[in-house]
């Protein structure tokens, strides 16, 4: 495995991937740490949690240096997502306890009992497969509640940031967990398959795409597993005639560009009223053009690199398609030269249905906009896509809000704002952007067993 740095296209590090060998010992200590956790009080966890966030908090840092390295994103994303994952620590420490206390019948009689309740206990260990945009975050979010529900975990994290790897293999062994409660496997794509063979392995979580899913879901469910998808997304943020324009256009900026556009949430196609769609698409193509792409550690940087030279050739090959065949381009669309794989910020209009970008994800700094009569129209747009994983939608009509909460297809809807994944809220999504919940109540529930007690 190496570590290619994206600012300058340069390879900085190379690791030594694990054996087989190596695997069944990691799998082996994973099992004996998870027969330890299971049984350990719900404050015990949390102690060593909260010890885990220290402990990140002390590196954040580095760790966010580490992420700009490996990925790209501009330093001040970086450190953000650091303290994020601190955030949600200290969270399920402080909430896992009472998001899987016994849940009881509240008229047991009806069953012939004198009690009945519901008792969620953990599954085992648990594989995840994650990706490389959000390096630590997507980490985070599946391993601080399996932990606190006392699970263990394996990571089999993006070949492209072994160093995030690396340091989470570490990080809650250093909180106080017991060796093997949290660990990474430093494996190629082909041999996560053997991974969830193994029965050791109880359940697989995934943030990917969508072809990684279906494989990986296809494992575990040949295996009778559970398994969570997070997969790709094309969400909509439509914008209606009543909604604050200049502050809908700004939060459209952010939500396209986080993290250099390679977010699944992030608004990929927006859809603007006609009313509204000239002086909208002006607003939203002028703060477009004022970004600053360039060196992810310049805090002026509002634009860094993508992540891989594959992943921009993807970006260029969704372009040049979309201009062939009478796209409008009304900013960038035209690769750089020089180091590094840069690909500047761009808007594209006049998208129709038999482009890819009607169909397909853009990982990337790429904007659609697509202008619409009315509400119906805007609903069949957004929900014309495979996808379904968020949404956002502006508006100041109450009847409006509604409808679009209503009729949107996917896992969330943000009204008069854009998508972010918070640990108070579960997070996931419909069709093929997978199934299953992270973050929230529900999120901690889904790698238990909710075991019914019944007594008479």
């Amino acid at each position: 495995m190496s570590l290619t740095n994206p600012t300058t296209g340069l390879v900085e590090a190379t690791y030594t991937e694990h054996t087989e060998a190596d695997v069944a010992s990691r799998l082996a200590s994973a099992q004996s740490a998870h027969d330890t956790v299971r049984r350990t009080s719900f404050a015990q966890r949390a102690a060593w949690m909260r010890a885990s966030a220290d402990v990140m908090e002390s590196d954040a840092d580095r760790l966010a240096t580490t992420v700009v390295r490996e990925m790209g994103k501009p330093v001040a994303q970086a450190r953000a997502e650091v303290q994020k994952c601190i955030v949600s620590m200290r969270f399920y420490a402080e909430q896992a306890e009472s998001f899987l206390a016994d849940e009881p019948l509240a008229q047991p009689e009806t069953v012939g009992a004198s009690v009945a309740y519901a008792r969620y206990q953990p599954l085992g260990i648990v594989l995840a497969v994650m990706p490389w945009n959000f390096p630590l975050w997507q980490v985070m979010r599946f391993a601080a509640p399996a932990l606190m529900a006392g699970n263990t975990g394996v990571l089999k994290h993006a070949s492209n940031v072994p160093e995030s790897a690396l340091y989470l293999d570490t990080l809650f062994t250093r909180g106080g967990f017991p060796e093997g409660a949290f660990g990474t496997l430093m494996i190629p794509a082909k041999m996560v398959s053997s991974v969830i063979d193994d029965p050791r392995v109880r359940a697989v979580t995934l943030t990917g795409s969508e072809p990684a899913g279906r494989e990986v879901a296809s494992q575990a469910g040949r295996q009778i597993k559970k398994s969570v998808l997070e997969l790709g997304g094309s969400d909509a943020f439509i914008v209606m005639p009543s909604a604050d324009l200049r502050k809908s256009a700004t939060v459209a900026v952010a939500a396209r560009m986080n993290n250099n556009g390679q977010s699944c949430i992030a608004g990929k196609r927006f859809i603007i009223h006609a009313d509204i769609y000239v002086e909208w698409r002006e607003l939203f193509v002028a703060e477009m053009a004022e970004l600053v792409v360039g060196d992810p550690m310049d805090p002026e940087t509002n634009v860094g690199p993508l992540a891989t030279e594959k992943g921009r050739q993807e970006i260029v090959s969704l372009v040049d398609d979309a201009r062939a065949k009478g796209a409008d381009i009304l900013l960038g669309g035209v690769k750089p030269e020089g180091r590094g794989f840069f690909y500047p910020p761009t808007v594209i209009e006049g998208i129709t249905s038999d482009m890819r970008l009607s169909r397909e994800e853009a990982f990337g700094p790429i904007a659609s906009i697509y202008k619409v009569s009315d509400r119906e129209e805007a609903i069949a747009i957004a929900n014309q896509t495979t996808f379904g994983l968020s949404s956002a939608v502006w508006t100041s009509d109450v009847t409006e809000e509604e409808f679009f909460a209503e009729k949107l297809e996917a896992g969330a809807v943000f009204i008069n704002g854009m998508t972010i994944s918070y640990p108070q809220l579960p997070f996931g999504g419909i069709k093929d952007s997978g199934f299953g919940r992270e973050l929230g109540a529900p999120g901690i529930k889904e790698f238990t067993n909710m075991k019914t007690i019944w007594k008479a």
